[in-house]
């Protein structure tokens, strides 16, 4: 079983190399053709897992998590966070979404907002778009950073290839200080995405998700399509890897999501506390002083 997951999860996962976004198919299953049932029995294998990791790392207390989602609009990232990580105790999981810059945050350099927001040691942190916006939404709508208070000598046309080293440098240094990065892109057609905003006008309960907004994005679909396959053609690396997630099919997308992040806690030698004998002594007499 371990075989045939890592073969599932190498064809998917980016780590450096000639990447090109167009040889990943958003419907791709891996060659998988399941149930709902069986889809949902599997998934949950896998959230039992995480969260059985998630408490030794929490216990452990040396390493943390952090989990990148960057998507399309309506890839379905808000779905595969809910679900992956519906089994992980609160006390050991931070989630963040990140909007639009304040003006404090603006103030500040691009990587600052994010960084306050890393998960601690124990932790696992799942950022809901990061500090990879600034080399996607500001590189197709570069009147961005005359928001951002650069420096104008500062702002040239090496500007995005030099944020992308930066990205790059810091997630080797929070690799460095016990941090492991996982980047997560879910990769949806436009014909699915399509779908799903039909969807989001048409059913009442769903009216709430849609914004128009989300339409006029959908002008760029080339363009983004171009700033992930140079973004991530710049910050995979071996440390820091980008999984290219299919995500016409919301279950396998999930399943996917679920199995990286578990073979990545897999590997970090996790386990509870070793009770030293004097800590063992002082249970026994701690029983002892309970009494009968």
């Amino acid at each position: 079983m371990e075989k045939r997951i890592e073969k599932l999860l190498s064809r998917y996962r980016v780590e450096g190399g000639k990447f090109r976004l167009k040889d990943f198919d958003p419907a791709d299953t891996g060659g998988l053709d399941l149930k709902k049932e069986e889809a949902s029995a599997l998934l949950k294998e896998g959230v039992d897992a995480l969260s059985a990791h998630q408490d030794m790392l929490y216990a452990q207390d040396r390493w943390s998590v952090l989990c990148i989602f960057q998507a399309m609009d309506a890839a379905g990232k808000d779905g595969a966070i809910k679900h992956v990580f519906s089994g992980v105790n609160p006390q050991g999981c931070h989630v963040v979404s990140f909007k639009a810059p304040t003006s404090t945050e603006l103030d500040h350099d691009f990587l600052w907002r994010h960084s306050i927001a890393l998960p601690s040691r124990g932790q696992i942190g799942i950022h809901n778009r990061s500090w990879y916006e600034e080399v996607l939404v500001a590189r197709v709508h570069p009147t961005i950073l005359e928001h951002q208070k650069l420096p104008p000598r500062l702002v040239g046309k090496k500007i995005w290839d030099q944020r992308l080293e930066d990205i790059a440098a810091y997630e080797r240094y929070l690799g460095r200080q016990g941090t492991v990065v996982l980047k997560f892109f879910l990769h949806v057609s436009p014909e699915e995405q399509k779908r799903r905003f039909l969807s989001r006008i048409e059913e009442p309960e769903k009216n709430w998700k849609f914004s128009a907004a989300d339409v006029q994005e959908r002008q760029h679909w080339d363009a983004y399509q171009d700033a992930y396959q140079q973004a991530i053609r710049a910050t995979a690396t071996k440390e820091a890897p980008w999984y290219v997630v299919p995500a016409d099919r919301k279950w396998f997308t999930r399943l996917v999501v679920v199995a990286a992040i578990g073979r990545a806690m897999e590997g970090l030698g996790l386990h509870y506390p070793v009770v030293s004998d004097a800590q063992r002594a002082a249970l026994a007499q701690a029983r002892e002083d309970l009494g009968p």
